[in-house]
């Protein structure tokens, strides 16, 4: 069997530099390399994950994304993320939140790219807090 695994995800941005400080802002990636002008690699701690590539285009954003990032918290809970996120210069695009702590959040990056915010893996029962 022949895998293709996921290099990069890529994220088109106006400004790809400043995007990709948010996200290593939120995420814990690396910036690898000193970026250029129209394109940025960020690349997280584990092996073998995909990076998120930032390329620069000149056309806004008008639609929802048809790919989007789902992330889960390793620690602490969703939202203590969702606070962490806006103070990074995320905002809430909508909420799912239900009084009985299930749901997510769904938000939008700097440039208004979408991303959801799930409960964590201790909220979920899966690791022991």
């Amino acid at each position: 069997m022949f895998l293709n695994p996921v290099r990069h995800i890529t994220v088109d941005a106006h400004d790809p530099h400043a995007l990709a400080l948010f996200w290593v802002g939120v995420t814990g990636y690396a910036m690898d390399e000193e970026p250029d002008d129209d394109e940025v690699l960020i690349t997280p701690p584990e092996p073998n994950a995909p990076g998120l590539l930032f390329i620069r285009v000149p056309d806004d954003k008008v639609v929802k994304n048809r790919v989007h990032l789902d992330i889960q918290p390793p620690v602490g809970t969703r939202d203590e993320a969702v606070e962490r996120f806006l103070a990074a210069g995320a905002s809430v695009y909508e909420d799912h939140r239900t009084p009985e702590g299930l749901g997510w959040v769904t938000m939008r990056d700097p440039e208004g790219n979408e991303f959801c915010v799930e409960r964590s893996a201790v909220e979920r029962g899966l690791t022991a807090a």
